[in-house]
């Protein structure tokens, strides 16, 4: 066997050690992550979202979107909150995510946070309260959110083609969601979240008007339901902020969604799609009987979403530009 030179062993020794030293800290979400350094960050948090509620009922389904679209792209990684630039479109102004809002409430709480612990409380983390935040507020459940996001320096407008859309059918859903480590039961669960808010008719207007050469609408929609889209949605429709709501308790985060997606009374096609695979159908109508049992699987499918691994390197001291 033979003896490699001490000098070529502590070679490789350095060499190695670099690499290592060269590689991005993995840093592990903890939910006491804060409990030393910003003990006051989540309640400071909560109190601004639910002051934001108060004056504007649209904030926990703005926020709640917010936290899904960041984390399907790049990561949980704060990249939806940059704004764009003279040389870069940035996420925000994706086609995808135009109708995006409520970013001045990360802004204020933010504000609130550096103020207490300046340089220490991350961007996507906020992100990440304000969502659970936002569903608890709402009648929702609560989960301890994991923390220790750092902030991504890169956003780009293009990547928000890689949400899934509206108009997904299953097998695309199901694609989307693997890509991100997330299952078909991740899928169902957080499809819940559909509960608050409101679409505007271009999400769904595909389903009310020539929906295929069969027919001019989906003939899985409850026909009273799609007779209600179309007059809110003519063909032509001039109307820029026509739409409907999600589901008839748009402010209220509860299990109606499934309730109305069993009767033909949900809005996108992606919706639809749940009940078009055995295992989504049985799991839709578990949540439509079982408040609880939705509420124990959006809470644990939030926490697997939210600990989507991202590239950030920085707690970003404004949301809204890199450091």
């Amino acid at each position: 066997m033979m003896t490699l030179p001490s000098s070529l062993i502590a070679l490789v020794s350095v060499i190695v050690l670099l690499s290592t030293s060269l590689q991005p800290a993995v840093i592990a979400l903890s939910s006491d992550y804060y409990d030393q350094t910003c003990p006051m960050a989540e309640s400071t948090i909560t109190k601004v979202v639910n002051k934001a509620m108060l004056n504007d009922k649209t904030v926990p389904a703005a926020l709640l979107r917010m936290q899904f679209h960041d984390c399907f792209i790049r990561g949980c990684d704060g990249s939806v909150l940059l704004n764009s630039t003279r040389n870069n479109k940035a996420e925000k102004d994706g086609p995808a995510n135009i109708s995006l809002h409520a970013f001045y409430v990360i802004d204020i709480a933010k504000k609130q946070i550096e103020e207490l612990c300046p340089g220490v409380v991350s961007c996507s983390d906020i992100v990440a309260l304000a969502a659970r935040d936002a569903v608890a507020l709402s009648g929702g459940p609560a989960w301890d959110v994991p923390k220790g996001r750092k902030d991504g320096r890169i956003s780009k407008a293009i990547e928000t083609r890689q949400l899934p859309a509206p108009t997904f059918n299953i097998s695309q859903l199901k694609q989307s969601f693997s890509k991100r480590g997330l299952s078909l039961d991740d899928l169902v669960a957080l499809s819940g979240g559909h509960t608050l808010g409101f679409s505007h008719c271009s999400s769904f207007q595909n389903r009310i008007h020539n929906f295929d050469n069969s027919h001019i609408v989906d003939p899985t929609l409850q026909a009273s339901f799609a007779a209600s889209l179309q007059n809110v949605c003519p063909m032509h429709n001039k109307v820029k902020n026509a739409g409907a709501t999600m589901d008839s308790t748009t402010t209220l985060f509860d299990n109606a969604y499934y309730k109305l997606l069993m009767q033909g009374k949900s809005l996108f096609s992606s919706d639809e799609a749940l009940l078009t695979s055995s295992k989504t159908k049985t799991l839709v109508s578990k949540y439509a009987n079982s408040q609880d049992e939705f509420f124990k699987a959006f809470a644990n499918s939030m926490i697997k979403m939210s600990s989507i691994r991202g590239g950030g390197q920085e707690v970003r001291l404004n949301c809204r530009f890199v450091n």
